[in-house]
């Protein structure tokens, strides 16, 4: 595997599992304000929270002559692209949310969400992007892992799954508008654009539709804090640099382990609250599944590096 590669895949896998173990703080920090306005908040403070990286980024090159100031075309690409993330990113959170808010259950909407492992190939074959025959396999395997993984009882869609459907659609898309727009782009420019959208277009909403206090802000705020910082400013920001340097199959199947992190995560939680919450043996086949549909994920490049030996 390519040096560049294995760092993607690594930078996915982190991104996971911060969005695995927000998966508590949200629910908490939803229990105090509305979609918009938890969207809205977490978005400022992911923006807020690239911006001294950046200068201290720029800095650093400047100061060892690695700085190559980007062009007019560049800047003009990045701000585009990253108000187009930012788009299609507030509306696949918010049916997100929204589904949730109409009667989804929180483990089935994990399920429904990480669907976007089968649309991302599906839509890459519309772009002429060519899956290789075991990773459409690993897909299937993973779709199965997360079936045990979120599902513990019968499984029936009701209308409002189909809210939290779209939420996958859209997801899908921000993997695909990533792989095809924001290649060769700075990756964490992009994502700090990304947020301010969401925050503009959530903020809007939220003065509109949503009548915040700010008592309860302050009640969610270690949720929004954590949310914002981790898993917005670090995660989505890895999810960029991570696909930048991989494949988009490969990487929707990496960040769909958030499913296996928040299994984990709830052990961890529980574990330090002195109640210790095991893992049933459904979610344990998950939990296989998953790790073998990642490991054939890099069976071809495996099978491409023996060939080229």
């Amino acid at each position: 595997m390519k040096r560049s590669r294995l760092i993607g895949n690594a930078m996915l896998l982190v991104a996971a599992l911060l969005w695995g173990t927000t998966f508590v703080a949200q629910s908490e920090g939803m229990d105090h304000m509305g979609p918009l306005t938890y969207q809205a908040l977490r978005s400022i403070l992911g923006g807020l929270f690239l911006l001294p990286i950046i200068a201290l980024s720029t800095s650093f090159k400047k100061k060892h002559k690695l700085y190559t100031p980007p062009s007019r075309e560049e800047k003009k690409k990045t701000f585009l692209v990253g108000v187009l993330c930012g788009i299609v990113l507030t509306v696949a959170a918010l049916l997100q949310q929204y589904g949730i808010a109409l009667g989804t259950e929180s483990d089935k909407a994990g399920f429904i969400t990480a669907l976007y492992i089968v649309l991302v190939p599906i839509f890459g074959l519309f772009l002429k992007k060519r899956v290789h025959p075991t990773v459409w396999a690993a897909v299937a395997i993973a779709v199965f892992g997360l079936y045990f993984l979120c599902i513990q009882g019968d499984f029936s869609v009701l209308p409002c799954d189909m809210v939290t459907l779209c939420c996958a659609v859209v997801f899908a898309l921000h993997i695909i508008t990533i792989d095809n727009l924001a290649i060769k782009l700075n990756g964490v420019a992009i994502s700090t654009i990304q947020f301010f959208t969401s925050a503009v277009i959530s903020g809007i909403g939220m003065l509109i539709f949503e009548s915040p206090s700010l008592s309860s802000i302050l009640s969610g705020w270690v949720s929004v804090a954590y949310a914002g910082i981790l898993s917005s400013g670090v995660a989505y920001t890895l999810q960029i640099l991570g696909q930048q340097r991989t494949d988009p199959t490969v990487a929707s199947i990496l960040m769909s382990l958030e499913s296996l992190f928040a299994v984990l995560g709830t052990i961890v939680f529980t574990a330090a609250m002195g109640a210790p919450s095991l893992p049933t043996a459904r979610e344990w086949i998950g939990c296989a599944l998953m790790f073998c549909a990642i490991i054939l994920t890099q069976l071809p490049d495996i099978l491409k590096r023996r060939a080229d030996a």
